[in-house]
């Protein structure tokens, strides 16, 4: 047991340690939000989406839907156009200063974005359904469920501290310059992802 679990952390880490839109989106909204519980609908959405969808990969349902190229070619359309229009709205964000109230987003359109930046990213699905879907497939009966349980708690955990740890640069960041930089910064990764997307629907 102890062997499928350490098995279950290091691979749940080496898939959700990569800088990625998730990751950024869920830094970014710890760093504005003017406190933590403000930001832990994001964190929710993020978790249970990963919860989903390592269900799916481990059930082996999320393959079967896979493989038919309509949904293939959906997913990557929904999430390119997604992803530009959200790097469009982080490019022009302006943070504010520690003397101004920072915005947050609403709740509901953090939980929007949150969704879309979860299940509308073709490579985390992917790496979902491949690598743990398919790691899985060594374990049966008590052994695949602690697997499974071991990546879903890795995702939340990483999630509650990634916007824990953005909270804490934001708070330190008075001027706005960091945060400035980081919008920028995710603004270029989303249209780079979004790019790669639709080279992806042209080969």
């Amino acid at each position: 047991m102890l062997t499928v679990i350490f098995h279950a952390l290091v691979l749940s880490f080496s898939l959700i340690l990569p800088l990625g839109v998730q990751n950024v989106f869920i830094f970014n909204q710890g760093a504005v939000s003017p406190r933590y519980r403000r930001v832990l609908p994001v964190v929710a959405t993020a978790a249970l989406c990963d919860i989903l969808l390592i269900g799916l990969a481990v059930t082996g349902v999320s393959l079967v839907i896979l493989v038919h190229d309509g949904v293939r070619i959906s997913l990557l359309i929904a999430g390119a156009v997604f992803l530009t229009a959200m790097g469009v709205s982080m490019w022009r964000s302006r943070p504010r200063t520690a003397d101004q109230t920072r915005q947050q987003l609403p709740v509901r359109r953090q939980i929007v974005f949150a969704l879309s930046v979860s299940l509308l990213n073709p490579h985390a699905i992917l790496d979902t359904v491949g690598v743990i879907g398919t790691n899985s497939l060594q374990y049966a009966g008590t052994d695949k469920i602690a697997f499974t349980s071991v990546c879903m708690l890795v995702s939340a955990i990483w999630f509650a501290s990634l916007a824990f740890a953005g909270r804490q640069i934001g708070k330190l960041d008075d001027s706005g310059v960091f945060l400035g930089v980081l919008n920028k910064l995710s603004a270029l990764m989303m249209w780079g992802i979004a790019a790669y997307m639709i080279y992806g629907l042209v080969l």
